[in-house]
């Protein structure tokens, strides 16, 4: 029975964090990776483009709230999403207009504009904290639980009571669905084709007849989709704040370069193992342990390897480690 106890809090305490936090992840690095293989820069502005679209669906989850207007158990922001990536769409493919379509006829150098991305965060993050302010916002409705701890509890006479946030759930299935669609997209559409053929050699594909101004309008359209709904679902799960927005640029990051900066397997793959190293090291273990161990033998501290208000650090380590002893990432950097 301990064992079981100590599986149910693992299932509470890692797993289910560990993949719900893995999946926001995994669509924000995808972003960050499309922008890096086709437009061949890293976009700095990626984690305030997550803030903006998370904040235009807000604004728009309150309307609908005041108006009655919900999903029953799910967020409601699930109505307001669709809106919150039009909104996004519309302000990146404006920025690329009056900002990097600029430096891309220029044929300025990666570093030149991943420098003007620099400026276009910090343009982004003032109009997001301008709008709807610095304080932490909660926007979550509906049902608390998909699975309620209470329900697990007297149906399996467990003393740990497994719980399941409906927002991790559908922040899960959410994210199956939008990689799924995103991969069918790139293998099997015209459009989807033009764009891997651009990313491995943009002269052969100008070429071959390939509108690279499509090209890249198409290319911010999904950055902007992946952005907001990994923005909203980070936001439903945790709640949204601005600043947090731009500090999750780092493990953003750091889950594109782990898989392989480029390869959209590789920034899934990467977010998982950034996120799942985060959890592990900044869980308390006590509870777990105390549930495998003799009653004489129990830990009397938390055994937490560190604070998690220092997680960004784990983001931080793997990073440096994956840069100085596989630079090309698990997948082999840029390949669409």
């Amino acid at each position: 029975m301990d064992a079981l106890n100590a599986l149910t809090a693992f299932l509470n305490y890692i797993f289910i964090p560990g993949l719900a936090y893995g999946s926001q992840l995994a669509l924000g690095a995808l972003g960050v990776t499309l922008v890096y293989g086709i437009l061949r820069f890293s976009n700095f502005a990626h984690g305030d483009t997550m803030a903006f679209g998370t904040m235009v669906t807000i604004l728009l989850t309150w309307v609908f709230q005041s108006y009655g207007i919900g999903l029953g158990p799910l967020p409601t922001a699930l109505l307001a999403l669709p809106f919150g990536i039009a909104a996004t769409a519309a302000f990146l493919l404006l920025t690329d207009r009056i900002v990097y379509r600029f430096y891309r006829k220029k044929k300025a150098t990666s570093t030149v504009v991943v420098i003007v991305s620099l400026g276009v965060m910090f343009v982004m993050n003032g109009v997001v904290r301008l709008i709807i302010g610095v304080d932490e916002q909660n926007f979550s409705d509906g049902a608390r639980f998909l699975l309620n701890p209470q329900d697990f509890k007297a149906a399996t006479g467990l003393a740990e009571p497994l719980a399941i946030k409906t927002t991790a759930a559908v922040t899960v299935v959410t994210a199956a669905v939008v990689v799924w669609g995103l991969f069918r997209f790139l293998q099997k559409t015209r459009t989807g084709k033009s764009m891997r053929a651009f990313s491995d050699n943009e002269d052969l594909a100008l070429l071959s007849g390939i509108n690279p101004d499509r090209v890249v309008a198409v290319t911010w359209i999904i950055v902007a989709a992946l952005a907001t709904i990994a923005g909203v679902l980070y936001g439903l799960d945790k709640s949204f704040k601005p600043f947090t927005y731009f500090q999750l640029l780092l493990p953003i990051f750091a889950a594109a370069i782990v898989g392989g900066l480029g390869n959209p397997l590789g920034a899934i793959a990467g977010a998982f193992v950034v996120a799942f190293s985060e959890v592990l090291v900044t869980n308390a273990w006590k509870k777990i342990v105390t549930y495998l161990l003799p009653a004489d033998m129990a830990p009397e501290g938390l055994l937490q390897l560190m604070a998690t208000d220092y997680k960004f650090a784990v983001s931080f380590t793997i990073l440096i480690i994956v840069l100085l002893f596989m630079p090309t990432g698990l997948f082999k950097g840029k390949s669409l």
